[in-house]
């Protein structure tokens, strides 16, 4: 795989309080993905961009809400997450990369 398309498969980290508590508790982060990326290239690009070792890559795509807005009816976007296991010992400080 091509160096450009690793440093594009990671979109964001997700930030919320499971995943805190995953991060904390079980050496486990999640980001948010292209729909398109595979576990071995998000496996790449986490080892690449923050020099971890990764244990294992799990994939969750989650569907678009259906919703109503002033009797218009709409979809909202669907995000594909990936939850990345780390070796044990190893952690990603994200509030030290700003």
């Amino acid at each position: 795989m091509n160096q450009e398309r690793i440093l594009k498969v990671l979109l964001a980290p997700h930030i919320s309080e499971k995943a805190a508590l995953l991060a904390d508790n079980n050496e486990q982060y999640v980001f948010k993905v292209i729909p398109t990326a595979t576990k071995t290239e998000v496996k790449q690009a986490v080892e690449t961009l923050f020099d971890v070792n990764v244990q294992s890559v799990n994939m969750i795509n989650i569907k678009g809400k259906r919703k109503v807005f002033k009797g218009r009816q709409g979809q909202r976007n669907g995000v594909r997450k990936a939850v990345v296991r780390l070796a044990s010992g190893q952690e990603i400080d994200f509030s030290a990369a700003e």
